[in-house]
Parts: structure tokens; sequence; C-alpha cells
């Protein structure tokens, strides 16, 4: 297949704004996160919800996220995708405000369905236009945005550890960090690549069953964000129950899994670049599956840890890849791409609860086992991602354009 003779021609310098811009995004989406995830305490006491109420709850961001992001294609169709993701970004930013501001179970749930609704369009809409950056560049850039992303997320999870820490009314607090993300997304939303359909291209189906590319590249994602929920949420449980370690010890193993995982993203573009996408990912498998094992085997809380670093650095990259290859394998990039999405937010929405269902039935230590027979998944499943291997397109395939496109000049 070549690329369409109306796919514009974008100068070196446009593209390389652009590469800065969409990371910016990446940047602002994240920090949305990282500000909601720390004052979950204040809007469970607001709410007057249970633990049990409050799991029910935060369930349904995922929910709202993967039924609405079939929709982010026909959004960038009607308005082009500068436009679409300006404004889908600021939908995001600002919903920020709106679980805060929920009285009770049900107006939490419709508030946390928005704000995940708005969450995934976005998300769909800046890893198209990441795709499409990456695609003329001609080397990877997908993990750095995604590095970025986490770098975002650390940044609005210390504004917002520093809000609660001083007593800060979350309703104030979210506020004014939608407000400022908000023009700060705006702004970053502007040197994006202006793409938009050709007149007479039809739009994509608003809902539609993602094609069978993004079924095999999602089960790729599925078995690397599975094992990344897992350990974000149940490393420093294993570590105090399984390994009887201190508090302080059993923290430290979420934070090892984080930092690694967050290096691995920053530095994860040369490395593909080197290797290509399907040796990275099956070299990453194969480190995660040995820090599955450490985890699993170890007899003191020194190797778990060493283990669970393991597993943020083997999986770091799968997702970024994921997307980009998603992005490549097939004439409409966002729908696949938001395939993909989906069924990478439904493995982090089921992760955590199976890990305890599974825990409760038998043991930690038969959970992690399960963690560490997926991670061996990405060994045997890397060859689904050589839509996105660069080393493949230098080889002579080429690959299709994600967005047929004219810009505006």
């Amino acid at each position: 297949m070549t690329k369409d003779s109306t796919v514009p021609v974008f100068g070196t310098e446009q593209i390389r704004r652009a590469r800065y811009a969409v990371a910016a995004v990446f940047a602002v989406h994240g920090a949305v996160t990282g500000s909601f995830a720390t004052r979950v305490p204040w809007i469970q006491d607001h709410a007057s919800v249970s633990a049990g109420q409050l799991g029910l709850a935060l369930a349904f961001p995922a929910i709202g996220a993967s039924l609405a992001m079939p929709l982010a294609g026909s959004v960038s169709h009607r308005f082009g995708a500068r436009t679409a993701l300006r404004g889908l970004l600021a939908l995001w930013t600002l919903a920020l405000v709106l679980p805060a501001l929920a009285p009770n179970l049900l107006t939490l749930c419709l508030a946390l369905f928005v704000y995940g609704a708005t969450a995934g369009m976005s998300d769909v809409a800046m890893n198209a236009l990441g795709v499409e950056v990456e695609n003329r560049l001609d080397r990877s850039i997908m993990s750095g945005l995604h590095g970025m992303w986490s770098v975002g997320a650390l940044v609005g999870s210390v504004a917002g550890t520093v809000a609660a820490h001083i007593g800060s009314d979350a309703r104030l607090h979210h506020a004014l960090a939608a407000l400022v993300l908000t023009a700060l997304g705006l702004v970053a939303c502007q040197g994006v690549l202006d793409l938009r359909s050709e007149p007479d291209e039809e739009p994509p189906p608003r809902f539609t069953l993602p094609p069978k590319s993004a079924l095999v590249i999602g089960a790729v994602g599925f078995c690397a964000v599975f094992a990344e929920g897992a350990s974000m949420d149940w490393s420093a449980v294993y570590l105090r129950d399984v390994m009887g370690s201190s508090a302080g010890l059993a923290a430290a193993s979420t934070t090892a899994f984080a930092l690694m995982m967050a290096i691995a993203r920053i530095a994860g573009d040369k490395v593909v670049d080197r290797f290509g996408a399907v040796r990275t990912v099956r070299v990453g498998g194969v480190l995660a599956t040995i820090g599955g094992l450490l985890v699993v085997l170890s007899s003191g809380p020194a190797l778990a840890l060493c283990g669970f670093g393991l597993l943020g650095l083997g999986v770091a990259v799968v997702v970024p890849l994921a997307f980009a290859a998603a992005g490549r394998s097939g004439t409409n990039p966002s729908r696949a791409i938001a395939g993909v999405a989906t069924i990478t937010y439904t493995s982090g929405l089921i992760a955590p609860s199976a890990i305890g269902s599974l825990a409760e039935a038998t043991s930690l230590l038969v959970s992690f086992g399960l963690v560490t027979v997926l991670a061996f998944g990405l060994v045997l499943g890397a060859g689904v991602l050589r839509a996105g291997d660069r080393k493949v397109a230098e080889g002579g395939m080429a690959l299709p354009s994600p967005t047929r496109s004219t810009t505006d000049g």
C-alpha cells in the first residue's frame, strides 16, 4: 500500500513543533489524572460513600471511556484533528471539577462517567495525532509521549499532595487546576498538525466493533496493562502480607515499579528505533517474566522489590507501541486505536479486582503467578506489533497514512 497523494507534506520544523505540542498535550492529560487521584479521599468524604461504594464509583471512568472512545474518530472526521483534540482535551480538563462537586453516590457515579468519557475520547485523539507525527518523523516517539503523560501525572499528583497537605477544599483545588490545565491544553493544541478528512470521504461509524487487527494488538496490550494494574495496586500489599515487610518498604515497591516504568518510557524511543518494536517488546516480556518469577519465588522482600522493578521495566513501552501498531494496521487508525484503548482500559479496570478475587480464593502468591503468565504472553505475542516496527517499514513495506487529509496551509 502506498501513501495517498492527497496527504500533505509538512516541513521538518512544523513536524518538530507538532511533536513537542503533542508531548505537551500528553503531559496535560496526565496532570488531570494525577490531580484527581490525590483527592479521592476528600471526594469520598464529601460524597459520604463507603469504601465499597467508592470502589463501585471508580469503575465508572473506565465504563465511560470504553463507551465513548469509538466516537473520537467521528469527531475528528467532522471537525478536523486539531479542532477535535482542542475541544475534547478542554472537555477532559474541565471535567476534573465534577467529581468533587458530587454530594452522593449517584451523582459521583455520573460525574465519574463523564470524567471517563472525556478522558477516553481525548486519549484516542491525542494518540492518533502522536502516531501521525511518528510516521512523518519516521522514528519512534510514542514511548516518549507516554513518558510525558507519566511526567504530567507526577506533576499533578505533587500539586494535589500539597493541596491536600494544606487542607485545601478539593472543589477549589480542582477548579483552579482545571482552569490552568485547560489554558495550557489550548495553547499546546495550537501546535499539533491540522489534519482534515477529504470532502468525499465517508465518516466513520459512530459505534462499531474494533477491527480484527485491533483485537490481536489489544490482546498484547491487555497483558501489559493487567500486569501494570496488578503491580501498582497490589505490590505494597504483597510485600506487607506475603513478605512481612514494613509499611515503608512495602510502599517502596510501588515507587520502584512506577519509577522504572517512567524511566523506560522516556528512554524507550531510542531502544525501539535501534531494535524495533517486536524485539523490544519481546525482551521486555522476558524481563517482566523474570520479574514476576522473582516476586513469586523470592523468600525475602529485597528480591521481590527487584521483581516489581523488572515488571515495571518490562511492560512500560508495550502500550505506546500497541497504539503505534494500531495506527498503522489499517486505513482507519482512529477506529483501531479506539479498539486497542478500549481493550487496555478494560484490562486496567478488571486487573485490581481480579487479583483481589483470586487472592481471596487462593492466595496473593497465586495471583502474581497469573501476572507472570500474562507477562510471558508478551514474549509470545510481540510479533503482532510488527505493524509498528520501524525495522519492517525500512525493509520496504510502505506504511499507510493514518489520516487522508488536507491542511489549512
